[in-house]
C-alpha cells in the first residue's frame, strides 16, 4: 500500500514540481539504477568494482557516437553498447578471476581499467578527444522519446521507469537458481566451490549483467546532460558516487541503493545550494558531504539503512529471535 501510495506521487510529481526539483528527482532516479547495477555485482555476488564509470563512459560514448555519425537512436544505441559493455566488463572479470586476483586486488584492477580508458579516451579526436563530446539539443519533432531529446518531464519519467525496472530485475534475478548461486559465493567462496556451484562462470555473469545495467545509465547520462568529458565521465570519482548509494543504503538488499540515493542526492545538493545562497563557494562540498555520511553510516549503521528499518518495520526478523519466532 505504500509503495503504491508513493509510486502515485512520484508519477504526478511533474504536475506540480518546478524543473529543479524534476532535475534532483531525475538524478536521484540515475543514482538509484546505477547503484542498483553495482550492487548486483559486489552486494549480490560479492565482487568489489571500484571503476564502475568504465560502463558509464563506455555506453554513453557509444550511443552518442552512433547518434551523431549514424543517425541511430538512444534506443537503437543500447542494443550495441549493452552487450558490448557486458563482454568488456566479462573480460575484466576472467582476466582476474582466471588467475585469482580477487578483493582489494581486483577492485585495483576495475580501476587501472577504467583509467587506462579515460587516457585513452582523452586522445580519440573523432570523439572530441579531452575537449568532450556535445550532443546537439533538439526537439519538439514528434520523436522526442524515440530520440531522448525532450523536456525534463520526459528524462524524469524514463529514469523512473528504468529505476522501476532495475528493482524489478534484482529482485526477480535474487530469488532464481542464479541469485542463490550468487548469495553462496558471496557469503563463502570456498564453500561454493565444494558444493559443485560454478564460481568463474557465476562471477562472470556477475559481473557482466552489472555492466550492461550500467551502460544503460550511461547512455541516459550522455542524451540528458547532452555533453560527455572523459575526465568526468570515467573519473573514480563518478565510481565512488555510484556506490555510495548501495554502501549508505544497504548492500546486498534490493531497497538498499534506492533509499541511499533518496538520502544522499538531496543532501548534497541542498548543501550546496544553501552554501550558494549563503554566498560561500566551497570546492568539493559534495564530496565531503558524501563523505561525512559515510563515516556516519560505517560508525551507527554498518549494514546500511535499510535493513534497520526493515527490521524496525518488522518486514523481517532479526537473526537473534528467529529462534523464539519460530
Amino acid at each position: 500500500m505504500l509503495f503504491t501510495a508513493g509510486l502515485a506521487a512520484l508519477l504526478l510529481a511533474p504536475e506540480v514540481a518546478d524543473s529543479y526539483l524534476i532535475s534532483i528527482l531525475t538524478l536521484i532516479f540515475w543514482f538509484a539504477y546505477v547503484g542498483q547495477a553495482w550492487n548486483v555485482m559486489m552486494g549480490f555476488a560479492g565482487q568489489l568494482s571500484l571503476g564502475h564509470a568504465l560502463y558509464v563512459g563506455l555506453g554513453g560514448y557509444g550511443a552518442a557516437a552512433l547518434y551523431l555519425h549514424l543517425g541511430l537512436g538512444p534506443w537503437v544505441g543500447m542494443l550495441v553498447v549493452v552487450p558490448v559493455c557486458a563482454l568488456v566488463g566479462m573480460a575484466i572479470g576472467w582476466l582476474g578471476f582466471r588467475f585469482g586476483v580477487r578483493g582489494v586486488h581486483f577492485a585495483l584492477l576495475t580501476i587501472a581499467c577504467a583509467e587506462f580508458t579515460r587516457v585513452a579516451f582523452d586522445h580519440i579526436t573523432s570523439l572530441g578527444g579531452s575537449g568532450g563530446l556535445f550532443l546537439p539539443v533538439v526537439g519538439g519533432r514528434g520523436d522526442d522519446l524515440l530520440m531522448l531529446r525532450g523536456s525534463p518531464q520526459l528524462y524524469y519519467y524514463v529514469m523512473l521507469v528504468l529505476a522501476l525496472l532495475a528493482l524489478a530485475l534484482c529482485r526477480i534475478v535474487t530469488r532464481t537458481r542464479l541469485g542463490y548461486f550468487w548469495l553462496a559465493l558471496r557469503e563463502n567462496p570456498d564453500a561454493a566451490a565444494a558444493l559443485g556451484i560454478p564460481l568463474l562462470r557465476v562471477k562472470l555473469l556477475a559481473v557482466g549483467l552489472s555492466a550492461g545495467m550500467t551502460a544503460v545509465g550511461g547512455v541516459f547520462y550522455a542524451f540528458y546532460y547532452n555533453n560527455l568529458f572523459p575526465d568526468q565521465v570515467f573519473a573514480m570519482g563518478r565510481s565512488i558516487e555510484i556506490l555510495l548509494g548501495p554502501i549508505v543504503g544497504g548492500i546486498g538488499t534490493v531497497f538498499g541503493p534506492i533509499l541511499g540515493a533518496m538520502i544522499l542526492t538531496p543532501i548534497g545538493e541542498g548543501a550546496s545550494l544553501l552554501l550558494e545562497a549563503l554566498g560561500i563557494t566551497l570546492p568539493g562540498t559534495k564530496q565531503v558531504i558524501y563523505g561525512l555520511m559515510l563515516v556516519l553510516i560505517i560508525c551507527f549503521r554498518p549494514a546500511g539503512i535499510w535493513p534497520w528499518i526493515a527490521v524496525k518495520a518488522g518486514l523481517v526478523i532479526p537473526p537473534g529471535e528467529r529462534g523464539d519466532a519460530e
